[in-house]
Order: structure tokens, then C-alpha cells, then sequence
């Protein structure tokens, strides 16, 4: 176990007493020893890069402060494998967040750090640059280290929370919390930085898990998505029962076959979980990938038949770092994400967790062994598998394999307020910001489900830009007053699951936790709760310290579409057409119905189509109306056919013309529909000589003429 000692000042040890009590007859009958107690101004739960930038600035404050990290290893996921920063706007990092990307810099501006290349075979650095963003995960964790040693930091490693009666609370603080060791934890504030919000849930604060329903905030991109879910998508039909085309056969590992849920309502499912590995293709520092003991070739079935059809995507996202490394994150319909095997893991107990992490690494290494040794995997796929493994000299104890898995999100805190997706993009006020994110709103996928039609789809994947930087507020990583008034949570702060896919970044991460240690500092100074801090003088310190709190830079101002709710009649926007093949979204158009459109990408003529289905209420005559918006790069010749009481009929449409209705929608011609039988209209991209838009349909009654 690593540690750094305390000061005198810094901690109280309680002494090693041995009490003894006698029996009325004189025997011996109990010996007590007395718990360790640590104590320090700011306690912090958790060593990820959060927790160690909470530190760092609570010693600059001249706080005394501890870290209790559950793991052997500091620094969390920047140093578990992700080295290919995520951040959107790299403007808006400041403080100690930006200052970890310039140490880094420092370590490569080192010879002795190229060690498997030369520093200008690398695309990425710039000698003359400040920072780096890409980075290994060894080099991160002795930034971290470095800074931990510099500040004189007491670090506890392998060190965990009871869970059972762990946290002591009175009058609404945390008095101290207890660890499955035994030692007693004690400070005047605390900063739950990890990534699961242990500290935080057993204080009684309350927080969810899941994703909320779009009418819960507001939204519009929360909940089940069916229909957005575009990219990571299987692009051909595959069959996911053992055997293909019946389903009596029962269904491969990874699919389910329950409903997967109404677009736009809440439910329990997690965006998906992965380790972040870090491969090499260098002959004298790579590991050839391990086959897993309990090996099942059938759980990558479904991933043969989708290579079968000739998906080529398996390395896209081997993004490469410093000496021929990478990065390896999730790319595709089946990567590796391991899609619905995590939900139980927010909430659950060590051993639950410890299992569903176990099961992970099982499921990655069996997927790397798989594409590099299966037959049923494309020569081409294999051989190129071949010259990657993982990185021998990352994750020396704990055989190259990332220690930390990803997790992109567990416990979200709920407080007075909540950040949403209404805040990120502006249409709402941020109150007192204490940092800046700018990431698209980004949901892995959380579900593998079976379509009516009996083919495996994704769902959940979900990447929106917030169309710029945004702040995020000092009360989002406090809890309600009322339920703890002595704790921070900068990781699993007060956010909807579509707001957190953005926030959810390293480099904010730090951010936030910079600025929460700032102000569990100015509590303490002024003897008041953490939610009464002056934010003035909040404000004042983090400016002085580099924190970046506004942007001045341009947006791309979201589009407001118009809203389907304020047109008469029955309208059916994109988010509820049925899909066949790979559309995207978009919005960089002036003006659209709802949030966004789709366009085919111009790619795969005759193969996508996006199908409007509605009832009417009444019989009668009404007019069927098309919105897309125009462009010169669109087909002239689009697809459109109508299914009515007539039966089919189709039409072709111009999309570079601007539309006649409300320089939004055209009309396609009036039709009869009856109640008792849906209504259709069918976009399709047969022969089109340009991009096909599919945004939204209105059918309108047509009154007769008296």
C-alpha cells in the first residue's frame, strides 16, 4: 500500500490502546483496540484527476487535506487509458486543469520520454505549444504523482468506504465516515470526487440513476431514443437469435428481447461501460492479446455475421498517442462498449461491482481474441488485429490491462438545482458558474434490443453540440442544504443524464473540482454551509487562479425549430419515423421542424428510407404536407410516396427549392383517411442525385366548401 505521511498538523493518530475487561470471576473476556482516526480541513474521497486537482488547490489554500482512493492507482480514468482528451473547446480549460495538460507537455519535451519514436514522427506534438493533449497513461500518472509528492498530499491507496452504516451524520453534516479497514475519517468538509458518489449516496443526499423522461426537465434528447439513435448503429440487418431468422432458437449473449421503451421516457439503463486500452504496434512493446479463461466464441457471434456483411469500421477509433500507442474507445455496432451489462453497477455493493468489472475485462480481451484468432473473422480484419497488442510497458502491475474501467456514469446527484439540456444550450440561465464545458452531449449506447422485423438494433447513442462553451453552476455540485451542508460533488454532480453525456469530461471534471475545493475553503474561513459561500469572492479567486467562467468566442446559436406542438392537425416529426439504414442529424439549417432533421449522408441510394405513420381521428379528405429545408447539394429527385385509402401513391420533390408553406413544408396533395387505418408517408433515396432530407409531415383536414 502506497502512502504519504502525515504532519503533526495534518493528522491525529489515536493511539494503539489496549483496553481490557474483566469478568466478576477476574477472566479475561474482550480486548478493544481503538480506531485510527485521520482528520485534516478537507477530506476527499476518491483520487481521480477530480480529486487530486481538489487537493492540489486545497494546499495552495493552506488547508490541510487527505485523499482516501479505493483503487492502488491515482489520477482515475486520465491515467486508466484515456490519453485522447475529450474537451470540445480547448479555450475554456483553466486553472489546475490546464496546468495538468502543461506538466504533461513538460514530460514530453523530454528525449528520454520517445522512447518507442522520435517526438517529430508524432503529428500531435509541438515543441513550441504549451500543452499536449494526448498523452499515455503512465506519463498521467506521474504527473499525478509528481504533484501529490510537490504538495506534500497524505494519500491512502486501497482504501474503501463501508457501505454499511459507513457515514456518520448530525445536524445535516458528515461528522466522519468509516473505511472497511477500519480507520475513522474525519475533516470539516468533504469532496466526493470518484466516480460512483459512495460518499455522497451514503449521506443520504439524494441522486438517480438512469436517464429521465424528455417531460422531466424540458428536454428533448433524454430518455429512450429509438429513433435518433443513428451512429454506433448495425448498418445491414443481422439476426441476433442462434440460429439466424428464428427466434424459437432463443437469442445470442448481449441482445435482450424485452420492449425497449417509448422514444422520450425515462428508465434505469446506463450508457454502456468499456476499458480504455492502450495497444501498441511497435514489435518490441506490445503483449499479444490474452484469451480470457472462460472464453465464449458465441458472445461474438453477432459481431461475425455483422463483419459477414462487410463492416469495415473495427479500427477507427485506435486513436494514436505519444510512441506508437493508442487510445482504443468504442466504435460501431459492436465494439468494445459492452451494451446492457452494467446497469446494476451505480448502486451495487463492492462485490457487484468487482463481478461486472471482472465480466468487462472477460468481455474486451475476448473481443481482441476474437478478431485476431477467430476464422469466422475477414482475413484482412485478422491480419491487421495481429499487429497491434496491448502496450507492455502500461499497467505494470496489473498485466497491461487499464486498471480503471470507464465510467461514464453512475450516480447523478439531484440538488435545488439541476443542470440540463435547456442550460447547455442556453436557453436557460446558468446561474453562478464556476467553470466551463463545451463537449457534445454524448450517450454511448445503454441497450442491444430485437426490431419487430427480428434484426439487432442499439439503442441510446446520442451526440448533440451544445452549439458552444457553456458554464456550469456552483449549486450543481452542492447538495440541498437541508440534506448536507459540509460536502461537494464536482464527478457526480446535479445534472440530467443528457446535460451529464457533456459535462462528463476529464478536463471538467478537474475544473469543477478545483472550484469545489475553493469553496469548501472559503466555508471553512467564513464558518458557513458550503451552500452559503459568498459566490462573489468564489468568483474572484477562481478568475485569480485561471478558471475560465465566461467565453467570448463565437457560438453556432442553437437553431429553434419550429415547435410540431404549435401546428393545428397531426404533425409526425423525424424523431418518430422508422428508419431502415444509417440517416444523420442535423441543425445547421435556418429552419426545421422540432430539434433537428435527418439527411441519408448522400451515400447508399436505394437502401435507407424513413417512414411516417399516423391515424387520423376522423374520416374525410386532408392534406398531406412534407417539411424539409432546402439546399444546393439536395436531390432534385426525391422518393415520396403516399399510403392512403387509395393505396400508393408517389411522387417526386425537388428539395432545392424552397418550400411554398411557411417556407417549411410543401404539399404533397390531399388524400382520404379513415380512422381504423394508419396513414404513410415513405422518404426514400432511390437513384437521388443529391443529399435526401427527412424532417417532418403534416396532415391537415380540408374543410369542405359549404
Amino acid at each position: 500500500m502506497t502512502r504519504f505521511s502525515f504532519s503533526s498538523i495534518q493528522a491525529c493518530i489515536a493511539c494503539m490502546l489496549t483496553i481490557i475487561f474483566l469478568s466478576t470471576t477476574g477472566s479475561l473476556t474482550q480486548t478493544v483496540i481503538a480506531a485510527e482516526i485521520l482528520e485534516a480541513d478537507v477530506v476527499i474521497y476518491g483520487g481521480t484527476s477530480a480529486g487530486v486537482a481538489a487537493a492540489v488547490q486545497c494546499k495552495r489554500m493552506g488547508k490541510t487535506t487527505l485523499i482516501i482512493e479505493p483503487s492502488a492507482h491515482l489520477g482515475g480514468l486520465t491515467a486508466g487509458g484515456l490519453g485522447w482528451t475529450d474537451s470540445g473547446n480547448k479555450s475554456v480549460i483553466g486553472g489546475i486543469s490546464e496546468e495538468f495538460y502543461e506538466r504533461v507537455k513538460n514530460e514530453y519535451d523530454l528525449k528520454e520520454t520517445w522512447k518507442w519514436q522520435k517526438s517529430d514522427q508524432y503529428s500531435r506534438y509541438n515543441p513550441e505549444a504549451k500543452v499536449i493533449w494526448v498523452f499515455e497513461p503512465h506519463i498521467a500518472e506521474k504527473v499525478f504523482n509528481d504533484l501529490i509528492t510537490e504538495y506534500e498530499i497524505p494519500v491512502y491507496m486501497n482504501e474503501r468506504l463501508e457501505l454499511i452504516d459507513g457515514v456518520t451524520t448530525k445536524a445535516g453534516q458528515i461528522v466522519e465516515f468509516k473505511l472497511e479497514s477500519g480507520k475513522i475519517i474525519r475533516g470539516k468538509r468533504f469532496i466526493d470526487a470518484t466516480y460512483e458518489g459512495d460518499l455522497m449516496a451514503k449521506a443520504g443526499v439524494k441522486y438517480t440513476v438512469g436517464r429521465e423522461g424528455n417531460d422531466v426537465y424540458g428536454e428533448s434528447l433524454n430518455g429512450v431514443q429509438k429513433a435518433r439513435t443513428i451512429s454506433h448503429q448495425f448498418e445491414s440487418k443481422v439476426s441476433p437469435y442462434r440460429i439466424p431468422g428464428d427466434a424459437s432458437s432463443g437469442l445470442l449473449p448481449g441482445v435482450h428481447g424485452e420492449d425497449p421503451g417509448e422514444d422520450g421516457t425515462g428508465d434505469h439503463r446506463v450508457q454502456a461501460y468499456c476499458f480504455r486500452m492502450c495497444l501498441s504496434n511497435h514489435p518490441d512493446n506490445l503483449v499479444p492479446f490474452p484469451k480470457p479463461e472462460n472464453y465464449n466464441p458465441e458472445r461474438y457471434e453477432l459481431l461475425a455475421r455483422y463483419l459477414n456483411t462487410g463492416w469495415k469500421g473495427v479500427f477507427k477509433k485506435f486513436d494514436v498517442i505519444p510512441n506508437r500507442k493508442t487510445d482504443t474507445n468504442n466504435h460501431g455496432a459492436f465494439s468494445t462498449d459492452n451494451i446492457g451489462m452494467n446497469y446494476d453497477y451505480p448502486d451495487g455493493d463492492y462485490q457487484t461491482r468487482d463481478k461486472i468489472i471482472a465480466e468487462h475485462r472477460d468481455y474486451q480481451q475476448g473481443l481482441m481474441w476474437f478478431l485476431a484468432n477467430d476464422p469466422r473473422v475477414p482475413a484482412d480484419i485478422q491480419t491487421q488485429t495481429r499487429k497491434w497488442g496491448l502496450a507492455a510497458d502500461e499497467f505494470l502491475d496489473n498485466e497491461n490491462w487499464p486498471h480503471q474501467i470507464y465510467v461514464r456514469e453512475a450516480r447523478r446527484m439531484v440538488s435545488d438545482f439541476v443542470m440540463t439540456e435547456l442550460h447547455l444550450r442556453r436557453k436557460k440561465p446558468t446561474p453562478d458558474p464556476i467553470g466551463m464545458g463545451s463537449y457534445n452531449m454524448d450517450s454511448h449506447n445503454v441497450q442491444r434490443y430485437v426490431t419487430p422485423e427480428g434484426f439487432a438494433r442499439n439503442e441510446g447513442d446520442i451526440q448533440v453540440n451544445p452549439g458552444g462553451p457553456y458554464p456550469v453552476s456552483y449549486r450543481a455540485i452542492v447538495p440541498m442544504k437541508s440534506e448536507c451542508s459540509n460536502l461537494l460533488v464536482p464527478v457526480c454532480l446535479s445534472s440530467s443524464h443528457m446535460a451529464y453525456g457533456s459535462i462528463r469530461m476529464e478536463p471538467v471534471f478537474m475544473i469543477l473540482a478545483h472550484s469545489a475545493a475553493t469553496a469548501a475553503c472559503h466555508s471553512i474561513d467564513d464558518n458557513c454551509a458550503v451552500q452559503d459561500i459568498d459566490y462573489k469572492k468564489l468568483e474572484e479567486k477562481l478568475l485569480e487562479d485561471g478558471q475560465v467562467l465566461e467565453y467570448s468566442g463565437p457560438y453556432r446559436e442553437p437553431r429553434v425549430g419550429i415547435d410540431p406542438k404549435s401546428l393545428p392537425g397531426i404533425v409526425i416529426d423525424n424523431s418518430h419515423a422508422k428508419l431502415e439504414g444509417s440517416w444523420t442529424h442535423s441543425s445547421s439549417a435556418p429552419v426545421f421542424v422540432g430539434t433537428d432533421y435527418l439527411h441519408d449522408e448522400n451515400s447508399d441510394q436505394g437502401e435507407k428510407s424513413a417512414t411516417f405513420e399516423f391515424l387520423v381521428t376522423s374520416s374525410g379528405e386532408y392534406d398531406v404536407r412534407l417539411a424539409y429545408p432546402p439546399n444546393s447539394n439536395r436531390a432534385t429527385n426525391v422518393t415520396v410516396e403516399v399510403i392512403s385509402e387509395a393505396g400508393l401513391a408517389t411522387t417526386n420533390i425537388n428539395q432545392r427549392l424552397a418550400p411554398s408553406i411557411s417556407k417549411t413544408f410543401v404539399s404533397l396533395g390531399a388524400y382520404e383517411f379513415s380512422p381504423g387505418t394508419p396513414g404513410r408517408v415513405i422518404i426514400r433515396n432511390n437513384n437521388a442525385n443529391g443529399y435526401v432530407i427527412a424532417d417532418a409531415v403534416w396532415v391537415v383536414p380540408i374543410k369542405k366548401q359549404p
